[in-house]
């Protein structure tokens, strides 16, 4: 097993630059104030991760895999000097602190979700160790996975509330992690909404397996609870309905599109990731409403094939990661019911898959090394 093989982290946030960006043009200094120092931050973050990627790739961690996760939670105290003070380990009792408890019990749920479900053993599939930040500056309105570890910010009270509520945007931000160390995929233009959409796909389906819902039960939305009282909205997101999770005077209308006719073409935010990830948001959601039952079983199972088999490029456009999603339920489910629910997922929301010359969709197993 070569467990030298490379990746190239980047910096992926859960709040968009586009919504802190309206926030930060507020006549209120208290809502405005901490949009603009998050997004200060944030992009100073990104410059760090180009110049890391710049003096070279990280290499995998090469610790023996375990079924059991290995969790750290720091304290950064409001601070931007990561970790911070270590304040929970693997096994130790919770902490009077809830953001800690949440934090940690978060990233067991993933863990659990990625090994139960999946066969995977931690981000890396090698048994990364988990660890996370709580309590990062002040008043600082977003979560991040910066390639090494989860960052979880308080929020201003006064939009957002503390990034460790929502279960499912842990589970997104750790799941770039997993994009980073299969697919790789761009993040930018069409692969980068991609790396987000896969993301928003993992994270409620973490949320589902650990309440134990259905496709239907499910309420498909990424990051219901973090937004604060008053505001209107429901979540950062909708899978199911993009572009109808808020529509709020301070935070502006959710601009999701549902489908390739309202595909936004944009230079901000890197071609638009966090906008145009409505599109493939949308398609799993209806494989998995077409197939029905457990979400993480036969439609989770065809993404997770499609991220972790080979077939995708690191540009994949939407056509072509439609395209290896057929591939990946024929392979695994033959020309059935699981198959066609995904042709018409795609054909659904305008994408037609670009032709696919392999003859199916080599699986990564667990433990296996995936080469990008």
């Amino acid at each position: 097993m070569d467990t030298s093989a490379a990746f190239t982290p980047v910096f992926c946030t859960i709040i968009p630059p586009h919504v802190l960006d309206k926030l930060a043009r507020h006549d209120d200094a208290a809502l405005s104030g901490p949009a603009r120092r998050t997004l200060e931050h944030d992009a100073r973050e990104r410059t760090r991760r180009h110049l890391a990627a710049a003096l070279g790739p990280t290499l995998r961690h090469t610790g023996a895999a375990s079924d059991k996760p290995q969790r750290t939670i720091y304290d950064a105290g409001h601070q931007d000097n990561l970790p911070g003070s270590k304040v929970r380990a693997e096994g130790a009792d919770p902490s009077a602190d809830a953001s800690v408890n949440r934090a940690y019990d978060a990233l067991g749920a993933t863990f659990e979700t990625y090994l139960k479900a999946y066969g995977r053993h931690s981000i890396d599939d090698q048994g990364l160790p988990l660890n996370a930040s709580v309590h990062y500056l002040k008043d600082y309105n977003n979560a991040f996975w910066n390639g090494e570890q989860m960052v979880f910010g308080d929020g201003d009270g006064r939009i957002f509330l503390d990034f460790t509520l929502p279960l499912d945007v842990i589970g997104h931000e750790l799941t770039h992690g997993v994009t980073q160390y299969t697919a790789n995929l761009d993040y930018q233009g069409q692969s980068g909404a991609l790396n987000e959409s896969v993301s928003d796909v993992f994270g409620s389906l973490i949320k589902q397996y650990a309440a134990g819902q259905t496709a239907d039960q499910a309420d498909w939305l990424i990051g219901a609870g973090l937004l604060a009282p008053g505001v209107h909205g429901v979540a950062l997101r909708s899978m199911k309905a993009p572009g109808t999770a808020y529509d709020d005077p301070q935070l502006g209308k959710d601009p999701q599109p549902a489908d390739m006719a309202h595909y936004v073409r944009t230079p901000q935010d890197n071609g638009g990731v966090h906008i145009n990830s409505g599109i493939p948001n949308r398609a799993f959601y209806l494989t998995a409403a077409a197939i029905g039952g457990h979400a993480w079983e036969k439609a989770g199972q065809i993404w997770y094939d499609t991220l972790t088999g080979g077939s995708l490029s690191a540009g994949a456009q939407f056509a072509d990661f439609a395209a290896v999603t057929v591939a990946a339920a024929t392979a695994r489910y033959g020309e059935g019911d699981e198959s066609r629910a995904v042709q018409a997922a795609w054909q659904e929301v305008g994408v037609k898959p670009a032709a696919h010359h392999g003859a199916g969709v080599p699986r990564q197993q667990p433990g296996q090394t995936q080469e990008v």
